[in-house]
């Protein structure tokens, strides 16, 4: 049993160590980044809230060494990225950690006290479906649009009000 267990960790870390940024241009390319972030902008004008992607091709050292999940690298990149520091309170992270196919949503308490965990849950499921086929744009494309429907529910501009872009929408590659 501890040589699976130990197996099982040599390999995550091998997974992680060997893939980089070329792996993330792989699966997103220069120009879907930047429909992408077209794609971000054109959401906020709709709504107040904040919404910001991070592809990561693999967990640094040091998130491995301790065995930390792509979850806990999630919520650090959340509070990095300042997506948490918006006037509202309603900004949304999607993170993908491609070494281990995981999808994660860290939502801020405003848009998440609106939405439920099962309706992020699904969200991520739906995406990981487009990924699975290898349709990564597409995923994320969806995924905006379910956001930006919930922002624009919850946090309409109001008439004549101006879209205040709080972060940048250029997704962020690490």
């Amino acid at each position: 049993m501890a040589t699976a267990t130990l197996f099982s960790k040599l390999a995550r870390i091998w997974r992680h160590q060997w893939m980089d940024e070329a792996d993330v241009r792989r699966v997103l390319p220069d120009a879907a980044m930047e429909r992408l972030a077209a794609r971000v902008a054109a959401s906020e004008r709709r709504h107040s809230g904040e919404i910001r992607i991070c592809v990561e091709a693999g967990l640094p050292w040091s998130y491995l060494r301790r065995h930390a999940s792509a979850r806990e690298r999630a919520v650090t990149l959340f509070g990095k990225l300042r997506v948490w520091d918006t006037a509202h309170n309603n900004g949304v992270l999607i993170y993908l950690l491609l070494a281990e196919h995981a999808i994660e949503i860290v939502a801020d308490r405003g848009i998440d006290a609106h939405v439920d965990d099962a309706e992020w849950a699904a969200m991520a499921q739906r995406m990981g479906a487009a990924f699975r086929e290898g349709r990564f744009e597409d995923g994320l494309t969806q995924a905006l649009e379910e956001m930006s429907a919930l922002l624009v529910a919850h946090f309409p501009l109001a008439e004549n009000e101006p879209d205040t872009n709080e972060l940048p929408d250029q997704p962020v590659v690490l």
